[in-house]
């Protein structure tokens, strides 16, 4: 892992590589999420006042219904969010970042936890000063509450996460190598932007050395160099869906 990336390892042993978010990038998170949890606790409060007919005061019954639920809600925002959406929060999703662990995985809830914690530290004296500060100083812009607990903000690849998760799904149900997996799921994917005789030529090249590799639970698309050549587009696409699985229909159909 280098100081402005992360490496992402899924269960099949594909690498998704991620930049660390900057500064900018986690404070556009925090306006957003701060603006959220702001509107909640201050519709809670309209919810008390006028449908509860309780007092914005701090006398014990209308305290318990107005402002000690509204400060719940504004507090315990970032820790019950992100425990429960696994670092994920609305700010979060809407700025394109994500909390990971320092090992590229999902952090644990005891972290998320720890790092709310120091959130306190962060926030001082004012206007989040040390953990921006921290931000700017250390070598993978994090603050005080991921040191303490061991996690990272990244930015988050969307479309390499399907691609990856797509992956995982074929490696389930296919025999192949991941790096023969992935180069026949791309030959796929680009399928009808190839020219015919280009992507004709690429599928019995690939079925060709696919053959040895896919092993008997997928003899029917053993065949001769001879015999590919007299084999149809259409066929040829097939055979290649084939080596991947019954969900490869689904994924290129």
């Amino acid at each position: 892992m280098s100081d402005d990336q992360v490496t992402v390892e899924s269960v099949t042993g594909v690498e998704l590589r991620l930049a660390i978010a900057g500064p900018g990038t986690r404070s556009y998170a925090f306006v957003i999420d701060w603006h959220i949890r702001v509107l909640l606790a201050g519709a809670w409060l309209l919810v008390a006042s006028v449908a509860l007919d309780a007092k914005l005061t701090w006398r014990s019954h209308d305290a318990l219904l107005s402002l000690l639920p509204a400060a719940i809600i504004y507090f315990l925002y970032h820790p019950i969010i992100e425990v429960a959406t696994r670092g994920r929060t609305p700010g979060k999703r809407m700025a394109g970042v994500r909390i990971l662990s320092r090992d590229g995985g999902q952090p644990s809830a005891t972290a998320l936890l720890l790092r709310n914690v120091f959130r306190l530290v962060d926030s001082l004296p004012a206007t989040y000063l040390v953990g921006l500060t921290t931000c700017f100083l250390t070598p993978q812009r994090i603050r005080i509450g991921d040191m303490a607990a061991g996690t990272l903000l990244v930015l988050d690849n969307a479309v390499a996460e399907a691609s990856l998760l797509r992956l995982e799904r074929l490696a389930a149900n296919s025999k192949l190598s991941l790096d023969a997996l992935e180069l026949v799921d791309q030959v796929l994917e680009r399928w009808d932007s190839l020219e015919p005789e280009n992507r004709a030529k690429i599928a019995r090249t690939l079925l060709a050395r696919l053959d040895t590799q896919a092993g008997a639970a997928q003899a029917d698309t053993h065949m001769s160099s001879v015999r590919l050549e007299d084999l149809s587009d259409a066929r040829l696409r097939d055979l290649l869906q084939a080596h991947l699985g019954p969900d490869a229909a689904a994924n290129h159909g």
